[in-house]
């Protein structure tokens, strides 16, 4: 059963998230003692998955403004779903240790057979792989100045790309970026999520994987930040609200 519900943040945090300390969960933040979720470089499959895995919980996320006016959507599989899968995985079960238990005679093993069955003499085939692994690098630029974005603006820039697990720097100075990315070779676009310490921007691109030349693709980046980059509503206790109006709430 398909559910789509919407975010907020009703009680915003003051807070600094490039002030906090990074780990396996999230951002540890020390005012509240809680992990902060970033999920403004999320897409929304990915917020709907994450919160569909922490349904309950109570979060303290970072999302982009743009998000809280999304609208998100999961698949819910009901309890009676759950049970008749159970009934059906027994049924299964008992059927199999009933045709067992009439097996009285052991098998047979015959003699003499012209070839082994289930063996064939050949060429051996192998499955290429369907992932490719190489570094995006580029440089991010304002559109207007052809410059790297003002660092006094725009401090802490880093990218975000799908396909890769960290978050790089930017170069300050020249706009330079450089991010190990692992794709399927069918990937024709990538999400970039370019953030500040208190911005974002987001944007699928175009790629095209054929261009890769010793493990390394180039991807310029041309921003209108006064445009392009949107303000971080202020980081707080993730509240989740159901079409249905029923409503769970996380802080």
């Amino acid at each position: 059963m398909k559910k789509k519900f919407s975010l907020e943040i009703k009680t915003p945090c003051n807070e600094k998230f490039d002030k906090m300390i990074p780990n396996a969960n999230g951002s540890f933040c020390n005012s509240c003692a809680k992990n902060v979720i970033d999920l403004s470089t999320k897409t929304n499959a990915e917020v709907a998955r994450f919160i569909a895995e922490n349904k309950n919980k109570s979060i303290c996320a970072r999302l982009k403004t743009s998000q809280l006016e999304e609208e998100f959507e999961i698949n819910e599989i009901s309890k009676s779903n759950n049970f008749k899968y159970a009934v059906a995985v027994a049924a299964s079960v008992l059927l199999t240790s009933t045709v067992v238990g009439q097996e009285k005679e052991p098998v047979k093993t015959e003699l003499g057979c012209s070839e082994p069955t289930g063996f064939k003499l050949g060429e051996i085939a192998y499955q290429e792989s369907k992932m490719v692994s190489f570094v995006l690098s580029g440089k991010i630029l304002e559109k207007s100045t052809k410059k790297p974005l003002s660092n006094k603006k725009y401090s802490e820039l880093t990218i975000v790309v799908s396909g890769s697990n960290v978050s790089v720097k930017v170069d300050t100075k020249t706009g330079a970026y450089s991010i190990p990315v692992l794709l399927d070779k069918k990937t024709t676009e990538l999400f970039i999520t370019i953030n500040s310490s208190d911005s974002s921007y987001s944007k699928n691109m175009k790629i095209d994987l054929s261009k890769i030349r010793n493990n390394s693709l180039i991807l310029n980046l041309s921003i209108d930040s006064e445009k392009d980059m949107q303000n971080y509503q202020i980081m707080g206790g993730l509240g989740v609200n159901y079409i249905d109006n029923k409503k769970m709430t996380n802080s």
